[in-house]
């Protein structure tokens, strides 16, 4: 009975990837505690899962999208979008936190709409696609506050400051509260629903997804709407922490992003991937970034050292994938 479970259980596609990195992640806890013991610390642990939350809750929109063998640049720059029109409109405009975070919200899907027309029904390449509306989302965060970071966003909007990001809940904040519930209800619909298996059919093979009723105009356009949603929540996020709307906010989440899917082993080439192991990439980001700092190493060593990690979590893909590295392909005449 036991060696069935570990069977089954192995046989997940993607599981044998979030397993390694699990344990990587433990064994890195380790090592960062070993050198520095305030690495354990109460409160540098409660630091670091809220600098991985935001990264967590990007990471699952841009695994959706890279299931289906997508790539979303824009959700960086709509990060900072929400943060600059959420903030501008209870500024300037006076209304109240949550009309005006339904309102952001609102547009932040659109950009996601606008995604997934672009990449299923204009067939343009995802990296192109998703590469133009992350300019021009970056563009509507400047114009928001006429190329302006906004004022600090006004008392009564303590509640919406408390609800994404200070305020506390059995002990922990709410951001991270936040993070857990999306998970929670995203990994439901990926591994449980419809949705979650023509996103997976999509990744796994285009044309059969097609040709067995899958949507896929609709499927495909969906996930680009999850991801932009969730960017839309993360800017929220920003806004609150900071008490400003900022133009530069989210810069450099999208890459981020990618990074804590890879890692956790959902595939660059579509079809496969697991929202845990996002959670796990997303946690290994953190305990790098936040390791190396406690070890007094420079910003630029610990990019490098992500990005290594990285390269190395998309080679192990590519080999799991295929059985071997091909550096160089004969192209037929």
């Amino acid at each position: 009975m036991k060696t069935t479970f570990l069977k089954d259980f192995f046989a997940i596609r993607g599981m044998g990837q979030v397993v390694s990195v699990t344990m990587a992640l433990v064994v890195m806890v380790i090592v960062f505690g070993v050198i520095n013991p305030s690495f354990f610390s109460g409160e540098n642990t409660t630091n670091l899962l809220r600098q991985v939350v935001p990264i967590l809750i990007i990471g699952i929109g841009q695994s959706f999208v890279m299931i289906t063998g997508g790539i979303d640049l824009s959700i960086g720059s709509v990060a900072g979008m929400s943060s600059m029109i959420s903030a501008t409109l209870m500024t300037t405009a006076g209304l109240d936190p949550w009309t005006a975070s339904a309102i952001t919200l609102f547009a932040c899907s659109l950009v996601g709409f606008l995604n997934g027309v672009l990449v299923s029904v204009a067939k343009l390449p995802a990296f192109i696609a998703t590469l133009g509306t992350m300019i021009i989302a970056r563009g509507i965060a400047q114009l928001a506050n006429g190329n302006m970071n906004t004022d600090g966003i006004p008392e009564s909007a303590e509640g919406f400051k408390n609800f994404f990001y200070y305020g506390e809940f059995l002990g922990l904040y709410n951001a991270i509260w936040i993070g857990f519930a999306i998970f929670v209800f995203f990994a439901f619909i990926l591994g449980r629903t419809r949705t979650g298996r023509h996103t997976y059919a999509i990744g796994s093979n285009y044309e059969a997804a097609k040709l067995s009723g899958v949507n896929v105009v609709a499927a495909e356009t969906k996930v680009y709407v999850i991801s932009s949603l969730l960017a839309g929540v993360v800017g929220l996020m920003l806004t609150a922490q900071s008490g400003m709307g900022t133009m530069n906010a989210g810069n450099m989440y999208e890459l981020n992003a990618v990074a804590a899917s890879v890692i956790g082993g959902v595939s660059t080439m579509g079809g496969q991937g697991l929202l845990f192991g996002t959670v796990i990439g997303s946690f290994i980001w953190g305990v790098l970034n936040n390791g190396l700092q406690f070890a007094g190493a420079p910003l630029a060593l610990r990019n490098l050292v992500i990005g290594l990690v990285v390269i190395i979590s998309v080679l192990i893909d590519r080999v799991a994938r295929s059985g071997k590295i091909t550096f160089f392909k004969k192209r037929s005449r």
